[in-house]
């Protein structure tokens, strides 16, 4: 029976392939940490940049295509003072909302900076919009996933998707690439996700990385809530091929997603160690390096003269030292050398090589 094909192992956002044997695409999420100030969004695309990051994302939305009026406030929300008295999440979404018309400045903002503009859609007008600012991919959030329709209509548009699946089974998580696959969306990237803000390290489950990647082969990647890079790095060495973090300009501002957002070094530091931590996967070839070369010849040891040893002389283990370097007889050829003659005047501590010997 031949497995189910969900798309590519490989996509590519704009010009940047993305997948196993590239370097991992890192997106900046903005999110709503612009506090609606056209001059800090700018900003944040310029540290996204600077960071090293591939892409930043914001989130385009409305209250209106978001939330009834009527959803209970939820308990994170409440319990850490984010609402204002008497706000409902309604309310606050108005409020934390980007205005839709920022979107063309912040694009081409972006291009000049040299990093890709992103945003995620949550309703279909908001994918109208992003078309005219020509995104290369769309992200679909991890509360979206059974949002059928959305997917449907992003997938349409024929850029690649990267769906985030906190919350989803792997039941939500095929039917939504069914969805994308019969609009015709062949390029798809899953994103694990712990939704909550912050999750526990303890809930992150890591390893799902790879049951998702053997799943439906299709890039996997990983959207991060938690403070600091730890989860991020972890998540590169079990092969994420894609990285989604929050940041912020500070963490001291307000709004719903400062607090567990990295502020612009912090960032540039997490950057900095999933490269480092790509470079250090290397290849599973158990062997000696070529930056090990001069050492495995100098640190390790070999047979030395443990004293002159005058021409003719049977030799015994009292005649041997074992001393770096490493490149004269090696150590295990220990007893192969003991009874043998010495062919030729030996002085102390002359590393010995076979020819030494009659």
């Amino acid at each position: 029976m031949t497995a189910r094909v969900y798309g590519r192992p490989e996509i590519s956002i704009g010009q940047r392939p993305v997948g196993p044997g590239h370097p991992c695409y890192v997106i900046a999420e903005a999110g709503a940490n612009h506090n609606r100030d056209l001059d800090t969004a700018k900003r944040l695309i310029d540290v996204a940049a600077e960071s090293g990051s591939d892409a930043v994302k914001f989130q385009t939305y409305t209250a209106e295509g978001l939330y009834s009026r009527k959803t209970p406030n939820p308990s994170y929300l409440k319990n850490s003072s984010l609402l204002k008295d008497q706000e409902t999440v309604w309310e606050l979404i108005k409020r934390v909302e980007i205005p839709w018309e920022w979107h063309e400045e912040l694009a081409s903002h972006a291009a000049a900076a040299g990093i890709d503009f992103l945003s995620t859609p949550f309703e279909e007008a908001a994918v109208d919009l992003l078309e005219t600012v020509k995104v290369p991919a769309y992200k679909i959030a991890s509360y979206e996933i059974t949002h059928l329709p959305l997917i449907e209509y992003a997938a349409r548009t024929g850029k690649p998707l990267l769906l985030s699946t906190g919350m989803a089974s792997l039941a939500d998580i095929e039917r939504a690439l069914d969805v994308a696959n019969e609009a015709g969306c062949e390029q798809v990237a899953l994103l694990h996700c712990a939704i909550n803000y912050p999750p526990r390290f303890e809930d992150l489950n890591l390893r799902a990385i790879s049951t998702l990647a053997s799943a439906f082969q299709v890039p996997i990647g990983w959207s991060d809530h938690t403070p600091g890079h730890t989860a991020d790095v972890a998540a590169v060495t079990l092969g994420a091929t894609l990285v989604e973090k929050h940041y912020t300009l500070s963490r001291d501002q307000e709004g719903p997603d400062h607090a567990f957002a990295l502020e612009p070094d912090e960032l540039t530091a997490m950057v900095k160690a999933i490269r480092e931590a790509e470079a250090s996967l290397g290849t599973p070839v158990k062997r000696v390096t070529p930056a090990e070369a001069e050492m495995y010849r100098i640190g390790r040891r070999s047979l030395v003269a443990a004293r002159d040893l005058p021409a003719g002389t049977v030799v015994t283990r009292e005649d041997i030292a074992v001393k770096r370097p490493g490149y004269g007889i090696p150590v295990h050829e220990l007893d192969a050398v003991l009874g043998r003659t010495t062919s030729e005047a030996i002085e102390a501590d002359e590393i010995l090589q076979w020819p030494m010997f009659g």
